[in-house]
């Protein structure tokens, strides 16, 4: 008998087999990504990077979490909301080639879901710096008024 881990299985309650799958869908995905030509403007000259994709414990749908490459939009004008917004309006497409490349049951249904883990490190890198540097600073500071707390002490003492 096989031996399973935990009952709500891996990697924040998924399935070997949802994280599996999703790994494949994603691998999928940015291969069909790369090398379609989109007849959207928006997603014709874009790179766009597929972070992770999680697939429901039916397996019927899946969350893709994309990001254009450098973070901006090709066209002019265009938000990177707008791309994403472009990949979900030409999802069945992009669920018909993922279902050509894979050999599931059933294809699941694709959602694109803009990635902003990535912004977010940045913005948790730079709170962490500036707390860094400002605890430097109070270090500094409060070495300097031990110092001079010394020197006024030295002072009475003569």
């Amino acid at each position: 008998m096989a031996h399973r881990s935990s009952a709500r299985g891996t990697a924040a309650g998924r399935s070997q087999r949802q994280l599996r799958v999703g790994e494949e869908i994603r691998h999928a995905l940015a291969q069909i990504l790369q090398e379609n030509e989109a007849r959207d403007p928006l997603l014709r000259d874009v790179s766009i990077t597929v972070t992770e994709v999680r697939v429901s414990p039916d397996l019927k749908n899946a969350s893709a979490y994309v990001m254009p490459l450098g973070g901006q939009a090709p066209v002019e004008g265009a938000s990177v909301e707008d791309v994403v917004a472009a990949l979900n309006k030409a999802s069945p497409y992009f669920r018909g080639l993922v279902g050509r490349s894979m050999h599931l049951k059933y294809t699941p249904n694709l959602k694109f879901i803009l990635d902003d883990t990535f912004e977010e490190a940045d913005r948790i890198g730079a709170l962490l710096n500036r707390a860094n540097q400002d605890k430097q600073g109070f270090d500094l500071d409060s070495l300097e008024d031990d110092e001079m707390a010394d020197d006024h002490l030295k002072g009475e003492d003569q």
